[in-house]
């Protein structure tokens, strides 16, 4: 083997010659074929828009029995029922455990407000139970009865979605795979059910509602690519459902609905979208649908629960170590720290000097307001001074020549004894 760079941390390597481990899909695919497969699908819509011709038109078997029509003097149900039945299936030699669940009375009532409650609350019960058994300690049988898809039956109306609807897929489009479907499509004429789907897709991505899509990655081949491109053009779909054979013109028997102005074949795409969604819902995106249920809104479920619960997560506890990694994020760290006191120690030195300063300031104005208070007083004295200076100029008698000469007269006098 050579060994090839690569920029992963694991090393890519080329085999020069066959190993075997290519075969592991094909032990997985024995495996899974030896023990079946599970698919819970649940049908929420009014009382006879068709749940359930559709079903059992969808796996070609009578899932759901012919009910008993209800008497007139019968009560009807009130609220909404949440049943399920289960089948077991077999095609060519793969078993499947189909579990149909059923919500009868949904959007029967005059008034409809909280008709999803008893719903949304069966889903998160499953998830609860599914919990519940992660958490013990002996896990080795697990039931798994989690919804993986919801078909949600939009009433063929031709306008556009209404308020159960849309508050129906608010509630629960973060719990399910919802694919939404306009039921008898036979009732809308070809142009009417194109603008009644683009009004459906509208309100969709208008309430922000996620239904499931098909989606393409760089492995797949371009026949997939093109067929999932193919059935997001028909989303939603509009269906017909039938389990009564009818003869043709041409003398072949097919599935479908006869009309005094013709037939309308359940398998024949230019009359319905049924071949389509029966290919995303069995042939090519079951897997990913119980995928998206388990990784994806089953884990957010669990998340939210476990926190309310007080759980906290250590994310520390996933991360690799690598003692490069660490040693540059002790670093970083440090750097960090030492720009925080550095900042912290500018930020004190600033705030000293500005008090210093201020404080000079205030006493550079006290001093000054000192030494012109007391020049103020000093012009004060010497005006003082001077008013008494000239007030005693004033009072001092001029002296007379007779004065004068008797002064000088003592004077010598004075030295005369000698």
């Amino acid at each position: 083997m050579k060994s090839t760079s690569g920029n992963s941390g694991a090393q890519k390597k080329k085999m020069q010659g066959y190993v075997g481990f290519s075969n592991y899909p094909n032990q997985v695919h024995r495996r899974s074929v030896k023990r079946g497969f599970n698919f819970t699908l649940m049908v929420v819509g009014e009382s006879g828009i068709g749940k359930s011709t559709l079903i059992n038109t969808l796996f070609d078997s009578k899932i759901f029995s012919d009910r008993e029509e209800m008497p007139p003097s019968a009560e009807p149900i009130k609220g909404v029922d949440v049943t399920s039945m289960s089948a077991d299936i077999q095609e060519n030699g793969v078993k499947l455990r189909l579990t149909v669940v059923d919500t009868p009375g949904f959007g029967d009532s005059i008034n409809n407000e909280d008709a999803w409650q008893p719903i949304l609350e069966n889903i998160e019960s499953r998830f609860d139970a599914y919990l519940a058994q992660e958490n013990r300690v002996n896990r080795s049988k697990i039931s798994d009865n989690r919804i993986d898809a919801v078909i949600y039956f939009i009433k063929p109306t031709g306008h556009c979605l209404r308020a159960i609807d849309i508050e129906f897929m608010k509630r629960l489009h973060t719990k399910v795979n919802l694919i939404p479907i306009v039921a008898k499509a036979d009732t809308l004429t070809a142009r009417e059910l194109e603008q009644f789907k683009a009004k459906i897709l509208a309100d969709i991505n208008y309430h922000g509602i996620q239904i499931f899509k098909p989606v393409s990655d760089e492995f797949d081949d371009p026949e997939t690519v093109t067929d999932n491109r193919e059935i997001l053009s028909k989303i939603p779909f509009a269906v017909i459902g039938s389990e009564k054979h009818v003869e043709r013109p041409d003398g072949s028997m097919v599935r479908g609905r006869r009309y005094p102005w013709g037939i309308i074949e359940v398998e024949n795409e230019a009359h319905n979208d049924f071949i389509k969604l029966r290919q995303m819902l069995l042939r090519t995106h079951m897997e990913e649908l119980k995928d998206s249920t388990d990784m994806v809104l089953y884990e957010n479920y669990r998340t939210q629960k476990l926190l309310s619960m007080g759980h906290v997560q250590d994310n520390n506890v996933f991360r690799e170590f690598n003692p490069l990694v660490q040693l540059e994020e002790e670093r970083r760290a440090h750097e960090a720290k030492m720009q925080k006191m550095e900042a912290e120690m500018t930020a004190v030195f600033q705030q000293k000097v500005h008090e210093k300063e201020a404080k000079l300031k205030q006493s550079e104005e006290e001093l000054y307001a000192r030494h012109k208070e007391m020049k103020t007083v000093l012009e004060k004295q010497r005006g003082e001074l001077e008013e008494k200076k000239k007030r005693a100029e004033a009072n001092v008698r001029p002296v007379t020549p007779m004065e004068q000469h008797a002064t000088k007269g003592k004077k010598k006098n004075i030295f005369s004894g000698f």
